[in-house]
């Protein structure tokens, strides 16, 4: 039997992780004519009903403090709801009306933001080579969403980038949280609290009845999306970011294959270009990071000396 090191789990877990979020994509598209948020209501209550009851088992098991809020976390959890919701919000408006791998990459400007909202939160110093990626990837986005004096076409990609700003803020805000030792459970419970709190009063006065189907489909986009939680938690439990994040990209590529199989989606020839940009950048900023960190590793002084 093959041992897989933990660096090559870490890459399948976080290529499933792009799998899971791309087939997420695909079933809230497929459960039609429902309001957004509606759609991101039943995706986040998936994602309450398993954080809470990871909690209650913790709690059950001895951990105290299961439930427990360290201090100077609040705000940030706050912080971390609002983006994270802004981020699905953002999303699943754009999957309704763009094609698949538009959406996708435009949320994958989350990892660039977060960077951003890193230096603005934690004063995490932004070096000459991050800050060129970001630039150039920004311009890229820019392909994709095509700005025009037709806002009503323009619009569902504007969103989609707001919704990977979002995202980006709420990266920056999960990472100030793990310093301050917050549990990761309770963080995706109070997001997911949180998003169906604000979606609520849309469901009580707005609720769409569902046919079976749809309900099915929006059951399926839970599943996947909390496939794609749990997977990419188990990609960094086992791989530091820097030698696995660019493995997250193949999410396009799925969403793309998808896009084409389920909705005979085809990106124009400038989104494309905007994909090249924006992943080429990505990986020169995965690059960059692995040199920093080999030779971060390598100016150690060894313990023999």
């Amino acid at each position: 039997m093959i041992k897989l090191s933990n660096t090559t789990k870490g890459v399948i877990y976080i290529i499933a992780s792009a799998f899971f979020f791309a087939l997420m994509a695909v079933f809230v598209r497929l459960a039609g004519d429902i309001h957004f948020v509606q759609k991101a209501f039943f995706r986040n209550a998936v994602a309450f009903i398993i954080s809470f009851a990871g909690l209650c088992k913790d709690f059950k098991n001895g951990d105290k403090a299961a439930f427990a809020i360290p201090k100077g976390a609040l705000v940030f959890l706050f912080t971390r709801a609002i983006a994270g919701s802004v981020g699905i919000f953002g999303n699943f408006y754009a999957i309704d009306r763009i094609v698949l791998a538009d959406a996708a990459i435009l949320n994958k400007m989350a990892p660039f933001f977060a960077i951003v909202f890193s230096f603005l939160l934690m004063k995490e110093k932004i070096k000459p080579v991050p800050l060129i990626c970001i630039t150039v990837a920004f311009l890229g986005a820019i392909l994709i969403v095509k700005p025009s004096f037709d806002f009503s076409k323009m619009l569902p990609t504007f969103v989609a980038f707001l919704g990977g700003i979002g995202a980006g803020l709420a990266y920056a805000c999960v990472r100030k949280l793990s310093y301050l030792k917050c549990n990761g459970k309770m963080i995706i419970f109070f997001f997911s609290t949180f998003s169906m709190l604000l979606s609520l009063p849309y469901i009580i006065f707005c609720y769409n009845p569902m046919t079976l189907n749809q309900f099915l489909c929006l059951c399926g986009a839970g599943i996947c999306a909390a496939g794609g939680q749990f997977t990419i938690t188990a990609a960094y439990y086992h791989a530091p970011a820097s030698k696995i994040s660019i493995y997250d990209y193949t999410q396009i590529l799925f969403s793309t294959l998808l896009g084409l199989v389920f909705f005979g989606q085809l990106p124009d020839v400038l989104s494309f270009i905007g994909y090249g940009i924006i992943i080429l950048m990505a990986l020169l900023n995965f690059l960059y990071n692995t040199r920093q960190n080999e030779e971060k590793i390598t100016d150690k002084p060894s313990e023999n000396k």
